[in-house]
């Protein structure tokens, strides 16, 4: 159990980088949580309405939505209004002092606020710059805005799915936010490795459109990875159409029987041991590879033979690859997950008890861990600029006119 404070002695491998988090929605999110698990002190900028995803339901309180919540632990927010000189001057002092600046506002808009990466570096050139949108400034789709859907779209993500089920869908999971946030975060600290060496600040663009299509096109360049192309695009084995969670007697199982040694296994178990017997399609794994639908197909006729129960007892006997289909709360509930502790409680003083998936790997020296609730609206402005030199006097004109908005004090009576 977590109590919700920051825990005394616990420092991951990032523990005094100063990370200024200007992002909202998820991929930004996404990546300055994972800084703020590997120790780094994430401040979290808002605008007096907040991160949208502070309304997205569910929720126990106004602001504080369960996608908010899965997304934001180990940070502190300050809410400035930016448009407001105040609040930009604001920004550029907790700047000056920052090991890293990340937004996810598109560049134009960052321009006229003069919180462009010229305007941040002449401020603090060991400052990195990172900036995550849509598409890479030099392309003519440059400005344009992009959430999860439309990039899943663009990179034929949906397409992909339609070709095998038969009409396109989104992923139910926020990929393109997610795996753009987890290659900002590398991205971050490789540029902290260069500043760290070099003493040179910089600033680098994430673009979703660019890095989701390199994430497709690793699978699915195939044949129109030469030139001229010997083939379609495509990667056949993820195009089967029997490539799913198989049917047994009695439910659904996942399976993977991929090597010639697996599949010996296989045939051994099922009383097929003779390659005469069977058909050559299914004999070495040059020729299943270039007969992925039969293979898939074959296979999944032969699941429906056997219960769930039996074709698991039979998997790992034959030391098969396999696994049960879980629903979320299946997933939720796993006894693994459990075991090794992933899913991890904190309590909030607003929201109660939260439950969040904390990191996955493991550390020998420098741990990450969850050592903040994620933040109510503003909780933490005026601690943020005292600890950069405010004066009491500078805060309470920040707050009279506006460029600063305190957390609702009736906030803190939630129960």
């Amino acid at each position: 159990m977590i109590d919700g404070a920051e825990k005394q002695g616990r420092s991951g491998p990032l523990a005094g980088v100063k990370i200024i988090d200007l992002t909202s929605v998820m991929m930004g999110p996404y990546a300055t949580m994972i800084l703020g698990d590997y120790g780094a002190d994430v401040i979290k900028v808002e605008s007096p309405e907040g991160d949208v995803m502070r309304l997205a339901a569910p929720m126990r309180h106004s602001q504080m939505g369960a996608m908010y919540l899965q997304g934001n632990r180990n940070k502190r927010s300050i809410v400035l209004d930016l448009k407001k000189p105040g609040g930009r001057d604001a920004l550029l002092r907790l700047a000056a002092t920052a090991d890293v600046f990340v937004h996810n506002v598109r560049p134009a808009a960052m321009r006229r606020l003069r919180l462009s990466a010229d305007d941040l570096l002449a401020v603090n050139p060991r400052l990195v710059y990172a900036s995550l949108h849509g598409f890479g400034e030099q392309g003519p789709y440059a400005g344009r805005p992009a959430y999860d859907d439309l990039i899943q779209g663009m990179t034929g993500l949906p397409a992909l799915t339609g070709k095998i089920a038969g009409q396109p869908r989104f992923s139910p999971a926020t990929i393109a936010d997610r795996i753009v946030g987890l290659n900002a975060t590398h991205a971050i600290l490789a540029a902290l490795l260069h500043r760290d060496r070099s003493g040179e600040g910089q600033s680098i663009e994430i673009p979703m459109f660019e890095t989701m299509a390199q994430f497709v096109l690793g699978d699915h360049m195939a044949g129109r990875s030469f030139e001229p192309p010997i083939g379609p695009a495509g990667y056949a084995r993820l195009l089967s159409s029997d490539r799913r969670p198989y049917q047994t007697c009695d439910g659904y199982i996942c399976a993977l029987v991929y090597t010639d040694k697996q599949w010996a296994a296989l045939f051994r178990a099922i009383g097929q041991e003779q390659e005469q017997g069977r058909d050559p399609r299914l004999n070495s794994i040059a020729s299943r590879t270039s007969n992925y639908d039969f293979v898939y197909g074959w296979f999944s006729e032969l699941m429906k033979t056997r219960t769930t129960a039996e074709w698991m007892h039979l998997f790992e006997e034959a030391d098969i690859p396999y696994a049960p289909l879980h629903d979320l709360d299946g997933l939720i509930d796993d006894p693994h997950l459990a075991s090794v502790g992933l899913l991890q409680s904190i309590e909030h003083p607003t929201e109660g008890t939260l439950r969040v998936a904390g990191p996955a790997a493991t550390w020998s020296k420098t741990p990450p861990s969850v050592r903040r609730y994620p933040p109510r609206l503003g909780e933490h402005g005026a601690e943020i600029l005292r600890e950069a030199g405010f004066s009491a006097g500078e805060i309470d004109v920040l707050v009279s006119n506006g460029a600063m908005v305190e957390a609702d004090p009736a906030d803190k009576s939630m129960s």
